[in-house]
């Protein structure tokens, strides 16, 4: 099960996880599990709620310095409750509700609501992502051309 020591999935801990697994997380199943946490979460507020784009960095590995590949559009959403504990999501695309439900379901975790779900969601969503990860890596292992080098 997902925890704050060890993570889901292999390479996956702690909130760094937790997040990079909800940006990735299939839209539908996660606006029904924000639906579900918005009413034990109480009040909350909406910090920031927009789009915009990001620059993505690459680094020359021959030169060994970084450098801007290009941008990419993405949404962003920021909460809060009326403790102060924060929720956030940025996902890639125009889709404000996706990042708004991203947001909920990291904000149920740092205030401790429903975790039980959340910890199985993102076990589900870890499992679904690896699957769909490994599908494109024998896709790609499918292209690679053996030369007989002299």
């Amino acid at each position: 099960m997902f925890n704050e020591a060890s993570g889901p999935g292999p390479g996956r801990a702690g909130h760094a996880g937790a997040l990079g697994i909800l940006a990735r997380a299939r839209p539908a199943p996660l606006k029904a599990l924000a639906e579900s946490l918005l009413e034990p979460l109480g009040d909350i507020t909406v910090i920031t709620n927009r789009t915009g784009l990001v620059m993505v960095p690459m680094r020359d590995t021959v030169e060994n310095v970084d450098f801007h590949l290009g941008e990419v559009l993405v949404s962003e959403a920021h909460i809060a409750d009326a403790t102060g504990r924060v929720g956030y999501g940025m996902i890639t695309a125009r889709d404000l509700e996706r990042a708004m439900a991203m947001a909920v379901v990291d904000l149920a975790l740092a205030a401790g609501i429903e975790t039980d779900a959340v910890c199985r969601f993102l076990d589900s969503e870890c499992e679904h992502q690896a699957a769909l990860d490994a599908a494109l890596m024998c896709r790609v292992e499918a292209t690679r051309v053996e030369m007989e080098t002299f």
